[in-house]
């Protein structure tokens, strides 16, 4: 591994969607970081199945973190000495945070009889149901059904008071719960701040260094990730600027326009700079 100052860490769900086109310029920005030995660590709440296509086409060997912060999933031989905690998960070794599966099945199941609300677990669907749920082609929404770790599902016939009385039962048992569009997803221990903070320790020990760790997310995504990292860059469209809360810009991060033709020259300056982004320059698109 060659030397670093610094790693980054990209929420892709919204950059990289399952359907549809990448930002633009997204492709070229990753090359750039290869090319000056920047890793870029993916952050993404689908499962490892999704993941073999994107980075296949974007020809990204890094690590990623899966569903939404539910394990670490590291290329084969990427680091040196071997994590403690790992277990095997088809071509990568991956470090556990959640519980793996069936343990967010079985979690669904016992909270869904003792609150009395109905659930429709995905991986319960025929096909035809699969692809009416989740909008996906076959292929697509069977990969994103195969998870390691978490269960999506959605409600059926749930009121908005049922769906609050699964999420406060759900909170007592420390079962995190999360919200997809629709979709809802239920893991046993998952925690994206803690994946990376376990994921910086390998860089660091590898390195033999502290590598600045810089995190990359849209407002949907920056929530639970970018306060985890030294620094953030937080993309939005102009409009979405002038409504961010300072709660939501934090006082780490620095708000750059996603919609502006340059946002990644302004992003890779970001990433490189040695400095702590007291100021905001917010271009106009």
């Amino acid at each position: 591994m060659r030397q670093t100052s610094a790693v980054v860490f990209c929420a892709i769900d919204t950059i990289v969607p399952v359907r549809g086109k990448s930002l633009p310029g997204f492709e070229e920005f990753g090359a750039q970081l290869d090319h000056t030995g920047l890793p870029m660590v993916w952050v993404t709440i689908r499962s490892r199945a999704q993941m073999d296509e994107p980075r296949r086409k974007f020809g990204h060997q890094h690590p990623f973190i899966g569903e939404d912060g539910c394990g670490i999933f590291l290329p084969e031989d990427y680091f040196h000495l071997r994590p403690a905690k790992t277990v095997r998960m088809g071509r990568f070794t991956c470090v556990p945070v959640a519980e793996t599966q069936p343990a967010a099945s079985e979690a669904l199941e016992s909270l869904s009889e003792a609150t009395g609300v109905s659930v429709v677990p995905l991986r319960s669907l025929a096909p035809r149901e699969l692809e009416q749920n989740t909008g996906l082609p076959a292929r697509d929404a069977e990969f994103a059904r195969q998870r390691d770790f978490d269960e999506l599902f959605f409600f059926a016939g749930a009121t908005p008071p049922d769906v609050e009385r699964f999420g406060a039962e759900a909170t007592l048992r420390n079962v995190v719960l999360r919200q997809h569009g629709v979709l809802w997803s239920l893991a046993v221990g998952a925690n994206l701040s803690q994946c990376i903070r376990e994921l910086s320790k390998l860089y660091e020990r590898a390195l033999r260094s502290h590598p600045t760790i810089v995190g990359i997310a849209t407002p949907a995504e920056a929530e639970g990730f970018l306060s985890a990292c030294d620094r953030g860059l937080l993309l939005a469209k102009q409009p979405e600027i002038a409504s961010l809360s300072a709660a939501s810009r934090g006082s780490k991060n620095k708000v750059l326009p996603l919609n502006s033709p340059d946002v990644w020259d302004l992003v890779l300056s970001g990433v490189t700079s040695r400095g702590s982004p007291t100021e905001r320059n917010v271009s106009k698109a």
